[in-house]
């Protein structure tokens, strides 16, 4: 006979599957990023509006034959979403080329 007492094999133990191992809180999960993403938008859109509330002189614009006046905070603001809006469009007219040649299963360039 053994002098050993007899010892269950070891059995593995299930964690949640939201916990990390060193620690017990949750991890970070696309809901966090999206509320943190909101955030962060928020203090933008405040910095922005405070800086367009500060930028009240009227300038004038031309562009083409067009002529028009508007505050120089507004005018920096269009030309920054316009700015932002020609990457947007840019990046997704690449997207749009690689799925494309990822589909065909051709090496884009």
């Amino acid at each position: 006979m053994s002098t050993q007492p007899s010892v269950p094999p070891k059995q593995p133990v299930e964690s949640a599957p939201a916990l990390t191992a060193r620690t017990n809180r949750p991890s970070f999960t696309r809901l966090a990023a999206a509320w943190w993403f909101l955030v962060v938008g928020l203090l933008i859109l405040i910095v922005l509006l405070v800086f367009v509330a500060q930028n009240t002189e009227s300038v004038t614009a031309h562009f083409l034959m067009l002529h028009w006046n508007l505050p120089v905070g507004v005018g920096y603001l269009l030309a920054a979403v316009a700015g932002a809006a020609t990457t947007v469009l840019v990046g997704a007219a690449r997207m749009i080329q690689l799925r494309r040649a990822a589909k065909k299963g051709i090496r884009p360039l």
